[in-house]
This record gives C-alpha cells, sequence and structure tokens, in this order.
C-alpha cells in the first residue's frame, strides 16, 4: 500500500477548493481548509471518521449560497494502482449532489473516473468514465451494473447504474454503510478488465478486505463480479488516462441536482415554490441538510511505480519482480478541475466546463428505469 487516508490525518494530503461552485454551477461555497474546520464541516469524529459536510446549522438569506466541501488529495496515482474506500454514510436529500470521483490534471484529456455519484433521492450510485474520442465500454461487459451510454467521450461518460441494494440514500446508512474498490490498469487482474469498480453494502464486504490492514496485502480473489467494468480493448487506458487525482465534494441543486426535469419527479413536493434553490438552499439548514455528509472510515491506495500490479498465486495484490513500491507523485490542484456527473448520453456532466446543448430528459428515463428496477427487487437476484 501506497497511502491510508484514516483517522486524525485523513485531511493531511488534500487541498481544500476555497471558492463558490463555479463548475457545476451550485448554490454552495467550498470552503477553504481554516473555515471547513472552524465551521465545522470537514473534522474526525470519536470514531476516527473522516466527515465532509454541508452546512446544516445557518440560516442562509435569498441570493446567498450554503457553505460546503471540496478537497482533492495531493497524490496522484498512476497506472496499475487500486483504491480501496470504507464508508459509513453518504450525503443524500433534496438538492444534494455528492462525488466521490478521480482526475487528471486537463480535461477531458486526461480522463476522469466517477466512483460515487447520485443525486437528490436517488436509490441507487452510478459510475462513469470521461475521455476523448476513442474510448468506450464493451457491450456485454462483465458487470452487474445496468449500462446506459457506451461512448465514454459522450457529454454524460460512459455510464453504469449500480444494481444492488443500498448503494446510495438512506439504504446505505440503515445498512451499516459499504465498500468500493476501484482497479485502474491496463491489463487487469485475473478475469477483471482495465477499470473495474466493485461495491459491497456492509454484510456483503469481502473477507480480504474484512481483514486487510494498513500494511498488508489485498487478496482479490473473493471481489466477485464487477459492479461496472470498462474492458481493456475497447480503451487504451494509456492513450485516455494520466496519473489520477482524488476528489470529494458536495454541492446543492446545480446543473444536475437543481434542474427542473430532474428536480421536480423526486423533490418537487418537498417545499412551496417546487423550486431546489429556494426551498433548500435558502432558510434553515435543519432538517434539511442533517443527512448531507461523507462519513469516511479510510481511503487506501495501492499501486506500484513500474509494471502494473499483477497477482500472485494466491491471488494477492502484489508488485511484479524487479518493480519498486513508490510513493505516489504530488502535482498542484488547479481551480479549473471539478467533478463529474455520471448521466445518460448527451448530458454533459462533467464541470471541468459548462454544460451546453443537455437534452435533460434522458436523465428522467434512466433514473426511472434504475428505481423500477430496486422497487421491484429485480437488480440483484
Amino acid at each position: 500500500m501506497v497511502r491510508e487516508y484514516s483517522g486524525q490525518g485523513f485531511f493531511d494530503r488534500w487541498d481544500f477548493y476555497g471558492s463558490w461552485d463555479n463548475l457545476t454551477l451550485g448554490d454552495v461555497w467550498w470552503l477553504d481548509r481554516n473555515s471547513a474546520f472552524e465551521q465545522g464541516l470537514a473534522y474526525t469524529d470519536a470514531q476516527g471518521r473522516a466527515v465532509l459536510r454541508v452546512d446544516n446549522t445557518s440560516t442562509v438569506l435569498y441570493n446567498e449560497k450554503r457553505n460546503s466541501v471540496r478537497i482533492t488529495s495531493h497524490d496522484s496515482y498512476g497506472i496499475g494502482s487500486l483504491w480501496i474506500t470504507d464508508i459509513t454514510h453518504l450525503p443524500y436529500g433534496c438538492s444534494v449532489w455528492p462525488a466521490l470521483w478521480t482526475k487528471g490534471p486537463v480535461w477531458p484529456d486526461n480522463g476522469e473516473i466517477d466512483i460515487i455519484e447520485a443525486i437528490n433521492l436517488m436509490p441507487a450510485n452510478q459510475y462513469a468514465l470521461h475521455t476523448l474520442p476513442g474510448c468506450s465500454q464493451t457491450p456485454g461487459a462483465w458487470q452487474t451494473g445496468q449500462s446506459g451510454q457506451m461512448d465514454c467521450s459522450q457529454p454524460s461518460g460512459c455510464l453504469v447504474g449500480e444494481t444492488a441494494a443500498n448503494s446510495f440514500n438512506e439504504g446505505f446508512a440503515q445498512a451499516g454503510g459499504g465498500v468500493w474498490a476501484t482497479q485502474f490498469d491496463v491489463a487487469g487482474i485475473l478475469r477483471v478488465p482495465l477499470r473495474s469498480i466493485w461495491f459491497w453494502s456492509r454484510p456483503n464486504i469481502p473477507q480480504s478486505i474484512l481483514q486487510a490492514t494498513s500494511t498488508s496485502a489485498i487478496d482479490i480473489t473473493d471481489f466477485g463480479t464487477p459492479s461496472a467494468s470498462y474492458p481493456a480493448f475497447s480503451c487504451n487506458i494509456p492513450q485516455f488516462f494520466s496519473a489520477q487525482q482524488l476528489v470529494i465534494d458536495i454541492t446543492l441543486c446545480g446543473q444536475w441536482a437543481g434542474l427542473p426535469q430532474v428536480y421536480t419527479p423526486a423533490c418537487g413536493n418537498s417545499g412551496p415554490t417546487g423550486r431546489c434553490y429556494d426551498d433548500n438552499v435558502v432558510g434553515l439548514g435543519t432538517p434539511k441538510y442533517d443527512n448531507a455528509y461523507f462519513e469516511i472510515s479510510y481511503i487506501r491506495a495501492y499501486t506500484t511505480g513500474g509494471p502494473a500490479p499483477t497477482p500472485a498465486a494466491s491471488g494477492a495484490w502484489s508488485i511484479p519482480s524487479g518493480s519498486t513500491v513508490v510513493s505516489a507523485v504530488a502535482t498542484p490542484t488547479g481551480s479549473g478541475a471539478a467533478a463529474s456527473t455520471s448521466l445518460p448520453d448527451s448530458i454533459n456532466t462533467s464541470p471541468n466546463e459548462a454544460i451546453k446543448g443537455a437534452d435533460w430528459a434522458d436523465v428522467g428515463v434512466f433514473m426511472a428505469s434504475l428505481v423500477g428496477l430496486v422497487s421491484l427487487g429485480l437488480v440483484w437476484m
């Protein structure tokens, strides 16, 4: 393992954005480090978990924004990396738009991987890649998730919806949270191709992860089928992805969660006006934003400085002969780098540039299909 972010030192190697959300045009100020700690929006709780939250104690006046947090890792992780993230609570609620994702220095040239991203009262998480033209997901990919757009250069990215239970919303918290594992590799591990993302609700976490420590190897033989899979033969990873930084943020409303076509079906009756900003951001923060927080036990990063990691005979995540484990290389975070949202087809979900000409009606179609599958209990059978 190259790095563990956990406990009292969790925030030591992260930059705080320190500006308003000029990327997704959300109605928040992402605070700087000192302000975030002073206002209690970033801290380590009594259980040693890192908390990042939206302000739920202030009364926001009309035309003002609510305070929140966005952080970007100092470290960048190259090809041949595996990130494991244990989370006990995800932000949710009307107007809330959380994300945990990765980015290269230039978008979309250096790629982006969306690991956790959902909005409002969605029942399930979504995944996506964002790249230049030429990278796609292969039809029939070995995964449990539901694929949407296959072309990763489309505004939505190449999208996969999580179909396992309790990957977002109150169900995630009630189940005790869960774990995501994200592979960023060239040839993949065992049968697992290129970039793959796994999700396990708390009762289903593999023993290899439960038994792992901050210094041990990871045995991936019990990971099973990934939620989202992007095979190498349909996307040349060294061409479309550079080393990636980790990003965690929460915004409100903006160009996905706040769009009337998306907001109204789920949250239109949550206030007197039916408008995202007016009924949520303005006024008291509680109880509206009492659940708008990340609670993270740890993020562990495994990587090599040379050839991509390969499995040992036991299936453990190990180093090829002749390779040397090296620390990830820190790179500066520019103010123009930002999270993206994974949505279907023509919807530009990456806030590295303004959303232009999006057909937002597609959002409701994809979300409705996932809601229907989850409610019928078909998606994990």
